[in-house]
C-alpha cells in the first residue's frame, strides 16, 4: 500500500500525516507513507483545499483531518 499526505506544513497537515501513521502501526499494515509539499503535484491530483490523503494513487479525503 503506498500513502501519501498532501499539504504544505499547517498544523492540519501535520496532525493527517501523525494520525495515518498511527493508524498503520495499528493496524498492523505494510504501507509507505509519503509526505507530498509540491503544490504542482498536489494540483496533480484535483487537490483544491489540504490536507489530503491518497491511497494507491486515489484521493479519498481532501480538505479535513477524518475522526476515527
Amino acid at each position: 500500500m503506498k500513502i501519501k499526505v498532501l499539504g504544505p506544513g499547517c498544523t492540519n497537515c501535520v496532525n493527517l500525516e501523525r494520525a495515518t501513521r498511527d493508524a498503520v502501526a495499528a493496524l498492523g499494515l505494510e504501507a509507505t507513507i509519503e509526505k507530498v509539499t509540491d503544490y504542482g503535484a498536489i494540483m496533480g491530483y484535483g487537490v483544491m483545499s489540504t490536507p489530503a490523503l491518497v491511497v494507491d494513487e486515489k484521493v479519498l479525503v481532501s480538505g479535513r483531518v477524518p475522526t476515527p
